[in-house]
């Protein structure tokens, strides 16, 4: 009966990734065994926190304050239980006991979603505060996933822990860009400097554009140490962002408050299969 819960409670968390993300549904698709399950695992709860301070908390008329503060503690607590009624908690505490959470990681990310609630601009050192909590430390408890059945070098690990958080900020800051309509003019929230009524500069843009290439590079350096457990749906994921900064880039400044840019399903499946092609022979990284 357990067992059968389980699987339920399993099957609810990779719903909530279905509902949310289709970039991160697909490429989580290409993952293998527990390796996908633990990640709709862990995204649920990061999107459910996430959910919790922009805006359905409010438009449920609950304080979104106490609400996350309680659902801080029910994560942090998850995994000393083998049983809880939430049917995402008891799969994120199924994949935290297998993979060694470190709870460190998932205060950091409870602090950034608490400074959404309140914070409103952010200064250079706030915000790589910021991104650390909201999408570094998501990397990195990813990393204990991946490696969880797997042994790597000491160097290696380095190495795919910076690759790791690199991967995080990219993604984070793509999605800042693609998002900075809602984040302006909705949420009130404003992660970059920007101009009166919410519009970044050419020059802001480009310089965000260079620093997601930056990132990007520098995580390529680590993809090809993951297990094949993990790498293809990685190398999946990496090319639909990349392909969405290209869109980003090709953007003008001046259109992203009012224009949510995407990537149509079509190539995100074709980015796939270019995954699952190549991460076979991907011994080295790319150039």
């Amino acid at each position: 009966m357990l067992t059968r819960y389980d699987q339920a409670a399993s099957r609810a968390a990779a719903q909530v990734m279905a509902q949310y993300s289709t970039s991160f549904s697909l490429a989580t698709r290409l993952l293998h065994g527990r390796v996908r399950e633990d990640i709709r695992h862990l995204y649920a709860v990061v999107r459910i926190a996430d959910e919790l301070v922009d805006g359905t908390a409010h438009q449920a008329n609950t304080d979104a304050a106490a609400a996350l503060d309680a659902y801080e503690s029910a994560i942090l607590a998850a995994p000393e239980k083998r049983l809880h009624t939430d049917p995402v908690i008891h799969s994120y505490a199924i994949t935290a006991r297998r993979c060694g959470f470190q709870r460190e990681h998932l205060v950091a990310f409870f602090d950034s979603m608490r400074a959404d609630l309140s914070q409103r601009k952010y200064s250079a050192t706030q915000l790589a505060q910021y991104i650390y909590g909201s999408a570094e430390v998501i990397g990195l408890l990813c990393v204990q996933v991946f490696l969880a059945e797997e042994t790597v070098s000491a160097a290696d690990r380095a190495t795919i822990d910076r690759g790791a958080r690199h991967l995080g900020s990219a993604f984070q800051k793509i999605n800042f860009l693609r998002d900075l309509g809602e984040d302006s003019s909705v949420l009130g929230r404003a992660y970059f400097p920007q101009a009166a009524g919410g519009e970044l500069s050419a020059a802001t843009q480009s310089a965000l554009i260079a620093d997601i290439r930056r990132e990007l590079a520098a995580a390529e350096k680590s993809i090809h140490l993951l297990p094949l457990s993990a790498r293809v749906g990685v190398r999946a994921a990496t090319d639909i962002f990349t392909e969405l900064t290209n869109r980003l880039a090709a953007t003008p400044a001046a259109k992203l408050k009012n224009t949510r840019i995407s990537v149509p399903n079509r190539t995100k499946v074709w980015l796939a299969a270019r995954a699952v092609r190549g991460a076979w022979d991907s011994k080295t990284p790319r150039e």
